[in-house]
């Protein structure tokens, strides 16, 4: 009786210890799953508490000073490319981090619409967007990356840059156009990138990720092998939308390049794009999808 609950001893004790053991190895300084959750809401509430970040608004330049102040500690390279519009400057916004042969460039829109025009009352459709997934969920998820990826990454192993666009959000009004600060900013790359990401409205608290026609298939079946060997279900293997998007001028360049967003989101362009419709692990999801993508590129 005592040799045998001598020996159940030691197997809890040898039990623990690999747990213990695996448990510091595999996180290596990195954050907990709940603590990037809860980075992940953070981000978020910063944003939308902020209030409509439209062009030429408080909040838009309050924004881009905190993407700034965020990537500068996360000790990420900055540059800002500024853009003339109008009478407004847009500034895309580039964190650069490693100086590998592998270019990989991830990036999503901070800016909001100018009007709810998806509306359903009508006296609501000159309110501006909260944009809580569409805007603040992408660039939640960029620093989230910024966080990370120098834990994760050499300086060596690859070059990685977040892009954080302007301008994306205000086509079909008057001398306005969509996505011109990633134009702006893919018209000017000098460097060939072997790949492209961008994310828009990844919040959505019931994700569904489809591949995107205009997007390049093979990055595409890459990403969407990762998202299953990581039992992700909100990525779906199957075409559904040909957006215009920020992913556009790169394809344009004829660099691989994807989008990743879940256009089946019923406050799209509406008073209703709030906080309460977004959800932080939806958007881990794509983070942690693109973490593993990255290691595996």
């Amino acid at each position: 009786m005592s040799l045998n609950r001598l020996r159940i001893g030691i197997l809890v004790v040898l039990g623990l210890l690999l747990v213990l053991g695996g448990g510091c190895q595999s996180r290596q300084g990195s954050f907990s799953l709940t603590e990037e959750l809860a980075l992940i809401e953070q981000d978020l509430s910063y944003q939308v508490n902020c209030g409509p970040r439209t062009p030429g608004s408080p909040c838009h330049q309050q924004i881009q000073d905190w993407i700034i102040d965020n990537l500068q500690k996360n000790r990420w390279g900055v540059e800002t490319q500024s853009f003339a519009h109008l009478d407004f400057t847009g500034k895309n916004i580039v964190g650069k981090y490693g100086k590998g042969e592998e270019f990989i460039i991830i990036g999503a829109h901070y800016d909001t619409r100018f009007t709810s025009d998806q509306e359903a009352q009508p006296q609501l459709r000159n309110q501006p967007v909260p944009g809580a997934n569409d805007g603040a969920s992408g660039v939640a998820l960029l620093l989230q990356l910024s966080r990370e990826i120098p834990k994760q990454f050499s300086l060596e192993q690859k070059t990685i840059w977040l892009v954080f666009f302007d301008l994306e959000d205000n086509g079909n009004y008057p001398d306005w156009d969509w996505i011109l600060g990633s134009r702006a900013f893919a018209n000017s790359l000098t460097q060939t990138p072997t790949a492209v990401v961008v994310v828009d409205m990844i919040g959505d608290k019931d994700l569904n990720i489809y591949h995107e026609h205009n997007s390049t298939a093979e990055l595409n079946q890459e990403i969407w092998a990762i998202a299953d060997q990581l039992g992700y279900k909100e990525f779906i293997p199957q075409k559904k939308y040909r957006m215009i998007d920020d992913h556009l001028p790169f394809l344009q360049q004829g660099f691989p390049t994807s989008l990743l967003i879940d256009f089946d989101y019923p406050y799209w362009h509406t008073t209703q794009d709030t906080l309460d419709k977004v959800s932080a692990r939806s958007i881990y999801v794509v983070y942690d999808t693109l973490i593993h993508w990255l290691k595996e590129h």
